[in-house]
C-alpha cells in the first residue's frame, strides 16, 4: 500500500478559445474574463489518482470538505480505486486554484485557501495496514496548521521504517517567508527516502541536490519539462532519460504523474526502502525514469490533470 498525504482541491482551468478567437481562452459576456471549468486537482490528489490508475494499491490521507466539490473529489478517488477510508471531512469550503495556461502549455496558479477544509488536517492515529511508502508535498506542507500535522506524520512514518517520498512542488505565492521554508525543507531531508522536484523548484530552494543527498534521501529526481528526467543517487550515480515528444495541451498534473509513476515503478522493482533504492543500478533507473517520462507525456497530451491508466502505458 502506498499512502499519499496532502491536499485535494479544485482547479479552475481556462477553456479553449471559442467564437473563432485565436487565443487559448474565450472572453465571456462579463467583459473579457476567461471561461473557467472546475477540474479535480491538487498535487497529492493527482498523485493518488495516478497511482490508482496505474494499479498500485493506494490510500489517500487528507481532510476534504463536505461540500459538492469535496464529494466530487472523493468520487474521483474512488473511481481510480483509491482507498478513501483515511480521509477526514470538514464543513469548511474546498480550496480553489485558478490556473492560467501559457502559450507553451505551462500552467501558473493563484489560490483561494483561507478557511478551507484541508488546512485543518490532523495526524491520524495510524497508517493503513501494509503501508510501504508515504508521499508528501505541495500546498499541504506550507499552509498551517495542517503543514505541521503533515510534517509530524512524515517524521513518524520515517521513524517506523516506512519509505517516504517528497515532492515540494513550490508555489511561491503561498510562502510568506522563503528563507524559513527553505530551512524547513532541509529539516525534512533526514526523514525522506526520495525527493522529486522540478529544476525550477530546485533553483528556488537553493543549495544543490548532492548536498541534499548527504542529509538523508537515497535519490533525488529532477524533472526538466520536455527535456526529460535525471536522478542523482547517494552512491554517486547520475542517470538521465530524454522526454517523450508529444503535442502539449497543457502541463497540469504532469509533475504529479511523474511522482506517481516513480513510486509505482519503484514498487515493481521492490525498492520501497532507502537501502533498496540505494542499491538500484543504471538499468533499473533507466527503466524507472523512462516509465515516468512516458506517463507524463500522456498527461500533457490532454487537458487538465488526467494521468494515464496502466493499459495506456502498456501500449
Amino acid at each position: 500500500m502506498i499512502v499519499v498525504a496532502g491536499e485535494a482541491l479544485i482547479d479552475l482551468v481556462p477553456q479553449p478559445g471559442r467564437y473563432g478567437s485565436p487565443t487559448r481562452v474565450s472572453p465571456n459576456a462579463a467583459g473579457g474574463l476567461p471561461d473557467l471549468a472546475p477540474r479535480l486537482g491538487g498535487g497529492p490528489y493527482n498523485t493518488a489518482v495516478a497511482l490508482g490508475r496505474l494499479g498500485s494499491p493506494t490510500a489517500f490521507c487528507s481532510r476534504v470538505s463536505a461540500d459538492a466539490f469535496g464529494e466530487a473529489l472523493l468520487g474521483g478517488l474512488r473511481a481510480a480505486g483509491v482507498d478513501v477510508s483515511y480521509v477526514q471531512r470538514g464543513t469548511e469550503p474546498t480550496t480553489l486554484a485558478v490556473a492560467s495556461i501559457g502559450a507553451d502549455g505551462s500552467a501558473g496558479y493563484s489560490f483561494y485557501v483561507e478557511g478551507t477544509a484541508d488546512r485543518l488536517f490532523a495526524v491520524p492515529d495510524q497508517l493503513p495496514p501494509g503501508t510501504r511508502a508515504v508521499s508528501f508535498g505541495t500546498c499541504s506542507l506550507v499552509l498551517e496548521p495542517g503543514a505541521t500535522a503533515y510534517e509530524e506524520l512524515m517524521r513518524t512514518a520515517a521513524g517506523q521504517g516506512v519509505f517516504t517520498a517528497l515532492d515540494p512542488n513550490i508555489r511561491p505565492v503561498l510562502i510568506p517567508d522563503a528563507d524559513a521554508y527553505r530551512a524547513r525543507f532541509r529539516s525534512w531531508l533526514p526523514h525522506t527516502g526520495l525527493v522529486k522536484l522540478s529544476e525550477e523548484d530546485a533553483a528556488w530552494l537553493g543549495g544543490a541536490p548532492k548536498e541534499w543527498l548527504a542529509a538523508g534521501p537515497a535519490a533525488v529526481v529532477l524533472t526538466h519539462g520536455g527535456d526529460g528526467l535525471t536522478v542523482l543517487t547517494r552512491e554517486g550515480g547520475e542517470y538521465a532519460v530524454p522526454g517523450v515528444p508529444v503535442d502539449v495541451v497543457d502541463t497540469i498534473g504532469a509533475g504529479d504523474t511523474v511522482n506517481a509513476a516513480l513510486l509505482h515503478r519503484l514498487a515493481v522493482h521492490d525498492a520501497m526502502s532507502v537501502e533498496a533504492v540505494a542499491a538500484l543500478g543504471e538499468d533499473d533507473w533507466h527503466d524507472i525514469l523512462g516509465f515516468a517520462a512516458r506517463a507524463a507525456a500522456i498527461t500533457c497530451s490532454r487537458p487538465g490533470a488526467q494521468p494515464p491508466y496502466a493499459a495506456e502505458l502498456g501500449r
